[in-house]
C-alpha cells in the first residue's frame, strides 16, 4: 500500500503546485490548437489583395462551387443510406439483419482515396468492366457511354460510401433509445408504419441523424486523397496546389482562411443545434420500438437494401485491393517497406500518446477547475476535429518556416553557422499538427469514461491526503484505462490514414504508408498502391471491430 502524508500543509502546497502544473499544460494545449488557425488568419490577411483579387479572377469560385457539390451530394447520399439502414436493422426483422446491423458499419475502415484506388483500377477505360463490354459488344472506345469515375460524382460516391457510418451509427442508436409510446400513438390514430416513422420517430431523432451528417461534411472538406487523385478541384487540392506547385504561400494561406471559416461554421452549427434540440420520452416507462418481422419479397427487399451499402463500401474493394496486390510487384517485407511501416507505426503511436496525454490535462482540468477558463480551454481543444489537415499544415509551417528561416539568418551572420530547418525540419512539428487535428476524438473517448467516476470518489482520496496528481494516478487513470485505450486506438489508426497533414509536413525522405500509396496510386501503378492500402485498412479495423463488438452487445 502506498504511503500517505498526512501534512494537511504540505499536502496542500503540493494540491497546489499539481493543479498549477495541470492548468499550465492544458492553456498551452489550447494555444497549440489556436496557433494555426491564429496563423492562417494572419498570412491571410498579410498576404495582399493582390494574390487574393487573383484567385476570384481564376479558380476561387471553382472551388466554392466544387466543394459546395461535394457537400451537398455526401449530405444527400449518407443521409439516405444511413437513416435508411438503421431503420431497417432496428424497426424490422429478417433473414440476416443480425449479421447486416453489424456489417454496415465496416466501411469506415476505408480511407476514401483507399476506395477511390480501387474502384479506379476496375470502372476505369482499361478496367476489367469497361474491357469487357467492349469484347462483348465489339463496340469501340467512342460508341458508349460509361459513367467516368474521376469525376465530382465519382468522388462523392467514395466519399458516400466510407462516411454513411456516422450517420448509421447516430440514427440507430437514436432509435433504439425512442420509446415506443409515442410510435404506437401514432399508430393508433391511423397512421401507416411508414408515416408513423415520417412525423414522429424521424423527428425525435434529427439531433443525432444532423450530428452524423455533419460529421460526414467536415470528413468531405478535409478529404484531400480522393480529390486529387480524381482531378477534382477543391479546396483541399487548391491549398496544396498554391503551397507545392506554385509556391505561393499567401494564396495558400487565404484558400486555408476560406476553407477554416467554411468548417468552423458548420462546427457551430452543430453545436447550436445540438445543445437546443431537445427531445423527452412520454411517460416513465421506456419500452423500446416494436420490431415487424418481414417475410417474402418485402425481406428479400430489406436484406438487398441494407446489403448493398456492405457490398460497395466493403466487401468488394476487399476483394478488388487483394487481387491488385497479388498482381503487384511490390514486397511488404522489403526493406524499403519495412521502413514505411516503421515510419507510419512512429508517427501513429507518438500522436497518440501525446495526443492522449494532451486530452488527459484538459479534461481533468475541467473537472479541477469548473469554470469558465477550463470550459474555455476545452472548447477550442476540440475545435481541431472542424479544421482540415491540409489547414493545419499551412497554420503551422507558415510561424515555423518564419522563425527557423530568422535563427538560421541571426546563426548564420553571428556564428557563421547554419542551422537549417530546426522545426519544419522535424517530425515534431507533425506531430503537433496530429494532435490539434484528433485531440477532439480522444477528450471525447476520455471524458466519456471520466464522467463515470463519481465526485465522490475525488472527495474521498483527498480527505486521505492525496493530491490531485496523486488522485488522477491512483484514482481515475486505473479506473479509465479502458477508455485511454480506447482513445490512443481511435487516434492511432486516424493518424495512419491522415494523408494532406502528412503529404505537406513529412520531413524529407520519412514517407509512410499513406504517402507511398498515394505517390504510386499518382503515378498510375494502381497494382502497387494497393499494398500499403490493404495494410492501413488492417489497422484501420480495429476501431471498427470494437465499434461492432458494442453493436453486437446492444
Amino acid at each position: 500500500m502506498a504511503e500517505i502524508e498526512y501534512s494537511e500543509h504540505g499536502t496542500r502546497n503540493r494540491g497546489v503546485f499539481g493543479t498549477r502544473v495541470v492548468a499550465i499544460v492544458a492553456y498551452l494545449v489550447a494555444a497549440a490548437c489556436l496557433l494555426p488557425m491564429m496563423a492562417v488568419v494572419l498570412a491571410a490577411v498579410t498576404g495582399g489583395t493582390e494574390t487574393i483579387s487573383h484567385l476570384l479572377d481564376t479558380v476561387l469560385l471553382g472551388y466554392a462551387l466544387t466543394t459546395l457539390i461535394l457537400v451537398v451530394l455526401v449530405a444527400l447520399g449518407t443521409l439516405s443510406i444511413g437513416v435508411g439502414a438503421a431503420w431497417l436493422v432496428t424497426m424490422t426483422r429478417f433473414p440476416g439483419v443480425r449479421f447486416l446491423e453489424i456489417a454496415l458499419v465496416l466501411p469506415l475502415a476505408f480511407p476514401a482515396y483507399v476506395l477511390a484506388y480501387a474502384y479506379t483500377f476496375i470502372l476505369d477505360h482499361p478496367g476489367i468492366v469497361q474491357t469487357t463490354l467492349r469484347e462483348v459488344t465489339g463496340w469501340g472506345p467512342r460508341d458508349y457511354w460509361f459513367p467516368e469515375i474521376r469525376s465530382t460524382g465519382g468522388a462523392a460516391v467514395m466519399l458516400i460510401l466510407v462516411l454513411y457510418p456516422y450517420v448509421y451509427l447516430l440514427a440507430r442508436a437514436a432509435f433504439l433509445q425512442q420509446s415506443s409510446t409515442a410510435f404506437l400513438a401514432a399508430r393508433a390514430l391511423g397512421k401507416s408504419p411508414w408515416l408513423a416513422f415520417w412525423h414522429v420517430s424521424l423527428p425525435m431523432a434529427r439531433p443525432a441523424i444532423a450530428g452524423g451528417v455533419l460529421l460526414a461534411i467536415m470528413e468531405t472538406i478535409a478529404d484531400f486523397g480522393t480529390v486529387a487523385y480524381f482531378g477534382v478541384q477543391t479546396f483541399a487540392t487548391g491549398i496544396y496546389t498554391s503551397w507545392f506547385s506554385i509556391g505561393d504561400r499567401a494564396a495558400a494561406a487565404q484558400l486555408a482562411m476560406c476553407l477554416l471559416g467554411f468548417a468552423l461554421m458548420l462546427a457551430v452549427i452543430e453545436r447550436t443545434r445540438r445543445g437546443k434540440a431537445k427531445y423527452y420520452q412520454a411517460g416513465k416507462s421506456h419500452a423500446p420500438l416494436p420490431a415487424q418481422q418481414i417475410k417474402g419479397w418485402f425481406a428479400v427487399a430489406g436484406f438487398t437494401l441494407c446489403a448493398i451499402p456492405v457490398l460497395l463500401g466493403f466487401l468488394l474493394p476487399v476483394f478488388i485491393l487483394v487481387q491488385m496486390g497479388l498482381e503487384s510487384e511490390q514486397n511488404l517485407l522489403s526493406r524499403r517497406y519495412i521502413g514505411f511501416i516503421q515510419n507510419s507505426l512512429t508517427l501513429a503511436g507518438t500522436a497518440a500518446v501525446v495526443t492522449v496525454f494532451a486530452a488527459i490535462c484538459i479534461g481533468f482540468y475541467q473537472r479541477l477547475r469548473p469554470g469558465k477558463g477550463s470550459a474555455t480551454a476545452g472548447y477550442v481543444a476540440r475545435l481541431g476535429y472542424a479544421v482540415p489537415g491540409g489547414v493545419i499544415a499551412v497554420g503551422l509551417l507558415v510561424p515555423f518556416a518564419s522563425f527557423d528561416n530568422a535563427l538560421d539568418a541571426w546563426m548564420r551572420e553571428t556564428f557563421d553557422i547554419s542551422t537549417g530547418l530546426l522545426v519544419t525540419g522535424s517530425i515534431w512539428l507533425l506531430i503537433a499538427a496530429y494532435m490539434v487535428r484528433f485531440l477532439a476524438a480522444a477528450l471525447s473517448a476520455y471524458e466519456g469514461g471520466q464522467s463515470t467516476v463519481h465526485v465522490n470518489m475525488d472527495a474521498a482520496a483527498r480527505s486521505l491526503g492525496q493530491t490531485p496528481l496523486g488522485t488522477l494516478r491512483r484514482v481515475h487513470l486505473p479506473i479509465l484505462t479502458p477508455s485511454l485505450l480506447t482513445a490512443l486506438l481511435i487516434v492511432f489508426v486516424d493518424v495512419m490514414k491522415e494523408l494532406p497533414a502528412t503529404l505537406i509536413m513529412r520531413p524529407f525522405n520519412f514517407d509512410t504508408l499513406a504517402v507511398q500509396a498515394y505517390r504510386l496510386a499518382s503515378d498510375e501503378r494502381l497494382e502497387g498502391a494497393a499494398v500499403p492500402s490493404l495494410v492501413i485498412l488492417a489497422v484501420g479495423l480495429l476501431p471498427v471491430i470494437l465499434i461492432c463488438r458494442q453493436v453486437g452487445r446492444r
